[in-house]
């Protein structure tokens, strides 16, 4: 995989360019980046979803926090377009999922009333089919649902285990060229993959550090040659496995400064400096701090918290890292 670029710099502001603890992103057919932020959840502030291009001109933002009302979130996890440009949003405090169209307007919201009598429990991850159906994984619910995308319920899989179609805390889920279902199973440290009708066809990963080894994988992606991208969260990672689960490549991370903080920094020059100065290319930590989060932490260049993989219709990688509050970009062969 060839590294493109960074998009992204931290902010603190409400409002405006730069991005506070983003989640996830995704694309609309002329090709607009959504991004998510999560934002200080306690506070209200900075949650929002902000638009942008590739080449990084700042289009615009929706959505705040926090609150109940259309165009409010409390904790949002993750969204998808389906194939009219709709925008599906998940929120796993408000049980539901809210609906938006390209330019931000509010649509629909169904979840916690009007699907049966269930409701929805902590909905996190979001993929969407051809046919625009609608899989929606269930964190607190250990399952996976399906819906129409007015929110008719189709059907449901999963309980709480270790087993074979079983989950422990879900958060992805993303789908194949054949509408297979890959659901990153947190808990379990492993990515299941399901029939678009949830039979069970395989499970890859345990627990661990080394190759094919996963610590609370949070996303997962799959490219048109089938191979498989998990966004290995708790090892600071983005781990590539084929088909059949074998390991391919490890991604993590090659950072360089993004446009808008290059513009930041033409305007601030202290702080130019004092980047200057700083040792941002650290080669070796001590023992006690040489974990994949301590190295992520302490190493600007590499991935830390990456808790969303997403392709869009480039076939270009986006790896949403929610600590360093950016997205880095690759290429694939």
């Amino acid at each position: 995989m060839r590294y493109l670029k960074t998009i992204g710099i931290k902010t603190n502001q409400p409002v405006g360019r730069g991005f506070l603890f983003p989640y996830d992103t995704a694309f609309s057919s002329n090709g607009r980046i959504f991004i998510l932020n999560r934002g200080r959840v306690s506070q209200a502030l900075g949650t929002r979803i902000q638009i942008c291009t590739f080449e990084e001109e700042y289009l615009g933002e929706f959505g705040r926090g926090k609150g109940t009302a259309d165009d409010q979130f409390k904790v949002p996890v993750s969204m998808a377009f389906n194939s009219e440009d709709l925008l599906y949003l998940t929120d796993e405090v408000l049980n539901e999922i809210k609906v938006f169209d390209v330019d931000g307007s509010f649509v629909d919201r169904w979840g916690s009333t009007g699907i049966d009598s269930e409701g929805l429990v902590g909905p996190s991850g979001i993929a969407i089919d051809s046919e625009d159906n609608i899989y929606v994984v269930e964190q607190y619910g250990n399952r996976v649902r399906k819906f129409t995308s007015d929110g008719k319920p189709i059907l449901k899989w999963g309980e709480e285990g270790e087993r074979e179609g079983q989950f422990d805390m879900p958060w992805g889920v993303a789908l194949d060229s054949e509408s297979n279902v890959y659901v990153a199973d947190w808990r379990n440290d492993r990515v299941q993959k399901f029939t678009s009708d949830g039979e069970f066809m395989a499970s890859f990963g345990e627990s661990g550090e080394g190759e094919g080894q996963f610590k609370r994988p949070s996303s997962v992606a799959v490219d048109d040659d089938g191979l498989i991208y998990i966004a290995d969260w708790g090892n600071e990672r983005v781990q590539v496995i084929g088909p059949d689960g074998t390991f391919h490549t490890m991604l993590y991370g090659e950072s360089t400064i993004s446009q808008w903080a290059r513009e930041w920094l033409e305007v601030n020059q202290d702080e130019l400096q004092s980047r200057n100065r700083s040792d941002l290319l650290i080669k070796e930590l001590p023992t006690h701090l040489r974990t994949p989060y301590h190295v992520g932490s302490q190493t600007e260049s590499r991935f830390w918290g990456p808790v969303s993989v997403k392709f869009d219709q480039h076939s270009r990688l986006y790896v949403t890292e929610h600590s360093r509050a950016r997205i880095q970009v690759y290429e694939t062969p």
